[in-house]
């Protein structure tokens, strides 16, 4: 008798002698319960749908896309995040057939619906990601019995109700991700028993109560994100007890009391971020202790006392925002030991004695912003010598004495309403000023208080009617200089409205009625040769070109004491003023940003392959973009550094345009062609989808150790978050100008379309496959070429 049959019939014998129902497996019955199990695999994938359009639909199903198996056969994958559409689909699942599933991935699937209670089936699930989707109802309790759970993220979805008690059973869980959701209720206390979690993100939902002490208790946390949500109450003191936590964000919430004394023992801490609160007390001597600190933001909240001693000790500090709170005081010559410094911001305080001059030993520092305090003494000199190119604020203080003369050609620099005198102060340092740390401001009227400026007289800056060849510009047939004179009251400040590259900007009306804007050159910028060189070019370019997206250039004065040019005067401003005007902003919606991106490209078009010889405008950014006044139109102005393109040159030049906009390829080539425009415009357009400067994205994609979650970021995540979500027809228009833009920024000059090539697509009535806006990636947009319309045109 066989071995295996022997064993049946003991197992029969025993089942009866002990009365219990029996169901004999044979020898041969073992892999016929396997290959049953696993036709109920292949059965559940076919009825699913989900891989319906894919080509490898009717092979093996361990070799469709995302698939993986064990060695007998069996689905331990399930990977197709950001690969297949599935809506409601995902609801058909038979989880139930999948018990040896192990990871399960549908990130950015664009899944409709609830989660189905039978997910909690999967009893060896480690990895479940149901991210960037359109999950909506409240998360099902059957999800506590996935017990073998590593990482679980369902952030940016609909999620809503409360974090589930029961949460505090994934006892083997590393990273839980529910940020971007619509969580409401408290923190539960049981998270405190997931003591192996390294990551807890529940930033941006609406989680309320207090920060529940139980957090303390995951000693092995890195990072804490709890930013942008309701949370009261104090700081628990049990964070302290964190003390591998690398970042820790309670940002924008409505936490109140002390910092407490044990953050100090957060000696691994590198982002610090408690700003948007309501703080109060003395910032603690003992945050000395976080020497590796890089991320200091205790800003916008209602801390007092001054600043103490030990913040020098932070010797790895590069960004400090101490502004908007109640601060007093001096600053703390200890600060000049933090050399890594980049950002330091201490406005809207009661600060008051002299800006030390430790502050020199700072030279990495680019934004310096010590407005609205009571600072006393004269302007720093020092700051000549700082390495980096810098962005100062010191406005609305108690400075006195002159302005140095060193300072004069730092165009990024307010000094307004202070009590300072000068006779080198230019109009230019006046109107500048500086705001976040990747832009500044312009003033739209520029006041200084108590300030001495050298005084011109008419004869001076008058000009003849019928003078030197370029002394007198012309206006309908009867306009001359001496009618400058009188509508800007001798270039009053009064009538400043901002700066351009080498010159101030004025408002003026004419006898006529008409409107103008003024540039004009300040004298010492005037006995310049290469400003002046700027200045007819800027004249040259505007009177041999007319397009409806170029700024019309009126006349011009070239006079050997004063220089002037008068524009078409355009009520909003730049493009740049516009975005950084948070009201000005959200009137500049989806629509007319598309339309403006649109505007500009038919100018660059007109200028790269209408004019004869090619023109090159090599500033184009948003500074230089002019808008009128219903936001309607965009303008191309600044010409001062255009270049006529010489087929038969090398067109070498000194690098010129805007840092930020400036192609990768003219820091090591020092050769420009029209293709540095093509990246400038791509700049401006992420610039007006994102509402700011996307210099640190374009950093951040172009590195090749950037972090998965950077790599993976959802174009709407991008958006300028001031205006509603754009609806699905102008979503689709948004969706076209992020594909084009990319392609503009290609990194190889080759590789990136022509304008003529952009304008053209604007133009035509055909448009991509639209996709939802959270279902792109920037990487694809970055490297597919699928998202393009047809073929590119790259030719010059």
């Amino acid at each position: 008798m066989a071995p295996s049959v022997s064993i049946s019939i003991l197992i029969v014998v025993l089942c009866i002698f002990m009365n219990v129902p029996t169901i004999v497996i044979a020898a041969g019955s073992v892999a016929t319960f396997k290959s049953s199990s696993l036709k109920q695999e292949v059965q559940a994938l076919m009825e699913s749908g989900w891989w319906s359009g894919s080509s490898n639909y009717t092979s093996s199903h361990c070799d469709w896309p995302g698939i993986k198996c064990n060695f007998g056969g069996s689905i331990t994958e399930i990977d197709i995040a950001g690969k297949i559409y599935l809506g409601d689909k995902f609801r058909k699942f038979n989880f139930s057939s999948f018990p040896n599933l192990v990871r399960l991935s549908l990130g950015n699937n664009q899944i409709l619906g609830s989660i189905p209670f039978e997910i909690g089936s999967l009893s060896k699930l480690t990895h479940l990601n149901l991210s960037h989707n359109y999950l909506t109802g409240q998360l099902p309790l059957s999800l506590a019995n996935l017990a073998k759970l590593v990482k679980f993220d369902i952030s940016f979805n609909g999620i809503t109700g409360s974090i589930p008690r029961e949460f505090g059973n994934f006892k083997n869980l590393l990273e839980l991700n529910l940020s971007h959701n619509k969580f409401t209720g408290p923190i539960p206390s049981t998270l405190g028993l997931l003591t192996n979690l390294s990551d807890l993100n529940l930033s941006f939902n609406e989680i309320n109560g207090s920060i529940v002490s139980e957090i303390g208790l995951l000693k092995n946390l890195l990072n804490l994100d709890l930013r942008q949500n309701k949370l009261t109450g104090p700081i628990p003191s049990s964070l302290g007890h964190l003390t591998n936590l690398v970042s820790l964000s309670l940002s924008s919430n409505q936490i109140n009391g002390f910092i407490p004394q044990k953050i100090g023992n957060m000696k691994n801490l590198n982002g610090l971020f408690l700003d948007n609160n309501m703080l109060i007390g003395m910032i603690p001597s003992y945050l000395g202790h976080l020497t590796r600190l890089v991320f200091l933001f205790l800003d916008f909240n209602k801390i007092n006392g001054s600043i103490p001693l030990q913040i020098g000790n932070m010797k790895n500090l590069r960004y400090l925002y101490l502004n908007n709170n109640n601060l007093v005081g001096q600053i703390p010559l200890s600060i000049g030991h933090l050399t890594k410094l980049e950002t330091l911001n201490l406005n809207w305080n009661m600060i008051s004695g002299p800006i030390p001059t430790e502050l020199a030993n700072c030279f990495l520092i680019k934004f310096l912003s010590l407005s609205h305090n009571y600072l006393n003494g004269s302007v720093p000199s020092w700051v000549k010598d700082l390495y980096a190119p810098i962005k100062i604020d010191l406005s609305y203080n108690n400075l006195t004495g002159n302005v140095p003369i060193s300072l004069i050609r730092m165009r990024e620099f307010n000094l307004s309403y202070n009590s300072l005198e000068g006779r080198y102060l230019s109009a230019t340092m006046i109107c500048v000023v500086t705001s976040k740390l990747f832009g500044y401001f312009l003033h739209s009227q520029c006041r200084v208080k108590n300030l001495v400026l050298p005084m011109k007289t008419h004869a001076e800056l008058k000009g003849t009617k019928n003078g030197n060849l370029f002394s007198i510009w012309n206006y309908d047939g009867n306009i001359a200089f001496e009618d400058i004179i009188q509508a800007t009251e001798d270039f009053d400040i009064r009538y400043c409205i901002g700066t351009g590259g080498y010159g101030s900007v004025y408002k003026a009306q004419l006898p006529s009625g008409k409107v103008v804007a003024l540039k004009k050159l300040n004298r010492l910028e005037a006995e310049d040769p290469t400003v002046d060189k700027s200045f007819r070019n800027e004249v040259k370019m505007l009177t041999e070109i007319r397009h409806r997206n170029i700024v019309k250039l009126h006349g011009y004065c070239l006079h050997k004491r004063c220089m002037v040019l008068i524009y078409e005067y355009m009520e909003r401003g730049s493009l740049f003023c516009v975005l950084n005007n948070d009201v000005e902003a959200v009137e500049l919606d989806w629509t007319k940003r598309v339309n403006i991106i649109k505007d500009i490209a038919h100018a660059i078009s007109y200028m790269h392959h209408d004019c004869i010889p090619i023109i090159v405008h090599r500033d184009i950014s948003s500074n230089n973009i002019l808008l009128n006044s219903k936001l309607e139109q965009a303008f191309v102005s600044d010409f001062g550094t255009a270049r006529l393109l010489d087929p038969n040159s090398s067109n070498q030049t000194l690098v010129a345009g805007t840092y930020g906009y400036i192609a990768p390829e003219l820091a090591y080539t020092m050769m420009f062609t029209e293709k540095c425009d093509v990246y400038s415009f791509g700049v401006v357009a992420l610039e007006i989808l994102m509402g700011i400067h996307p210099g640190e994205l374009l950093t951040t994609l172009s590195s090749s150790s950037s972090s998965s979650s950077s790599r993976n970021m959802m174009l709407n995540e991008i958006l300028d978050q001031r205006l509603p979500p754009p609806n699905r027809i102008v979503a689709r228009d948004i969706f076209f100008v992020a594909t084009i833009a990319f392609a503009c920024l290609c990194t190889k000059p080759k590789s990136r379309p022509t304008m003529n090539w952009v304008s053209q697509e604007f133009l035509s009535r055909k448009k991509p496959i639209a996709k939802p806006l959270h279902a792109v990636s920037l990487w694809q947009l970055k490297n597919e070429e699928n998202f393009m319309v047809g073929d590119i045109d790259t030719q010059s």
